[in-house]
């Protein structure tokens, strides 16, 4: 099947989730009805049955066998570098699609929609109801202060400001729940749902191989946005995402602050990367401070986080 006859190229990076997969991938199959396809897997050097049961029962799929262990971006790289459709979506193993429409339905959005470069869809929480976050807008420095102070958790502030996380699940405050219920355009989307037009993506560029895990989302759509391409949420569509049964909140921490860093070398002018640090080391004080009342194993996190940025 030649480039222009598939519409859409599915990735998904897994890792020792044999099972998960596997309900994702039926999910999957379901949905590509009405809709040309192609479906590839990046096996991230499974230690279980993974890949033997992805050859097994989906001889369909393409599958691509790591032997070592490489970071999401990197791995996803492996995929788009072969993807053959005129839209790329990165799909996390972790995932369940529920919306027999779905791809068909975000393509032929996409298609008239033609400035439009990236899309995700609403992560709904294992119950099938409730939201998680899906993207935001760009860490700028007012942004990463007010995130590391709270100042965002407090209502009203994030329609002035539109705050790099909109939605604060652990504030007891403000959690700006309603946020992700309706369409948005934002500055960058979660890599759990990842819709690329081919030709922004060409024009952008893969994922940069620096961030192995954490951030690197953001640095990719950072650049579409430099090429010129908007970036929406669109929950009209939805899927389940796990979410955390891949990674800790440990590593989520640690790793988002130190790539934030990462994305300042990388992008922003030289004199704000003390300042980001300042920031980021002072709202994980905050952090400490509060969480030894309330939760010391995440205190001991942020602790780990401070040490390391």
């Amino acid at each position: 099947m030649s480039r222009k006859n598939i519409d859409v190229s599915i990735v998904i990076v897994a890792t020792n989730i044999e099972d998960m997969l596997r309900d994702c991938l039926r999910s999957v199959y379901k949905a590509l009805d009405g809709i040309s396809g192609e479906v590839i897997v990046v096996d991230n050097a499974s230690s279980d049955n993974t890949p033997k049961m992805v050859a097994k029962e989906f001889p369909q799929v393409t599958l691509i066998k790591k032997y070592e262990n490489h970071g999401f971006g990197e791995n996803n790289n492996y995929g788009m570098k072969i993807a053959r459709g005129r839209y790329v979506l990165l799909l996390n193993s972790d995932t369940l699609i529920i919306d027999k429409n779905i791809f068909k339905e975000m393509v032929e959005w996409m298609d008239a929609h033609p400035k439009v470069g990236l899309s995700s869809c609403a992560l709904l929480n294992s119950d099938r109801k409730t939201f998680q976050g899906s993207g935001g807008y760009f860490p700028t420095l007012h942004r990463v202060f007010a995130w590391m102070t709270f100042i965002d958790d407090i209502p009203g502030v994030d329609r002035l400001m539109k705050p790099y996380h909109p939605l604060h699940p652990g504030s007891p405050f403000y959690k700006n729940e309603n946020y992700f219920e309706k369409s948005q355009k934002q500055d960058w989307v979660t890599g759990a749902y990842f819709l690329m037009r081919k030709k922004a993506m060409d024009a952008a560029g893969l994922f940069d191989e620096d961030f192995f895990l954490y951030v690197e989302e953001v640095e990719l759509a950072y650049r579409f946005y430099k090429a010129g391409w908007e970036s929406w949420y669109l929950p009209e569509w939805k899927i389940v995402h796990y979410g955390q049964m891949t990674n800790g909140s440990e590593k989520a921490t640690i790793f988002e602050m130190q790539n934030l860093k990462l994305f300042y070398k990388k992008h922003y002018p030289h004199w704000q990367l003390p300042a980001l640090t300042f920031t980021l080391k002072l709202g994980a004080f905050l952090r400490i401070l509060f969480y030894s009342l309330v939760d010391p194993k995440i205190a001991k996190i942020y602790v780990k986080a401070f040490v390391s940025i």
